[in-house]
């Protein structure tokens, strides 16, 4: 499993994580996907990330607000994201959205959304 630790939260339960630092709103190609397998077809990002999306829209996704940094542990390599968001599906099939608090979550979704919706039709 992937594990997520920001503030005084500590998630140990992550399946599938997609990275969106703030600067992916001009540049989506800094969002990364991360998975517990080590592997996942890009159609499952797309999933997570539409998915998050139209919750937004819809006003039916919670995201828990961050203020420091989130240290991202996947195996042995750890991973740091300072500013922007991260989606993540819970081991129960759950979609959850962390991010901090001075960035736009509307746009980093949309930024989010565009990206995988490309690479999947795109093969990019």
């Amino acid at each position: 499993m992937i594990t997520l630790e920001f503030d005084a939260t500590h998630i140990t339960d992550c399946t599938c994580v997609l990275l969106v630092p703030d600067k992916a709103v001009e540049e989506p190609g800094y969002i990364k996907g991360l998975h517990s397998s080590g592997s996942a077809n890009k159609h499952e990002f797309h999933a997570l990330a539409q998915t998050a999306y139209y919750q937004y829209q819809d006003d039916e996704l919670d995201i828990t607000p961050m203020s420091g940094p989130v240290i991202i542990r996947n195996g042995g390599a750890d991973e740091q994201l300072t500013s922007g968001l991260v989606i993540y599906r819970d081991s129960g099939g759950a979609i959850k959205v962390a991010g901090h608090e001075t960035v736009g979550f509307r746009a980093l979704l949309e930024s989010a959304n565009r990206f995988c919706t490309r690479w999947v039709r795109l093969d990019i």
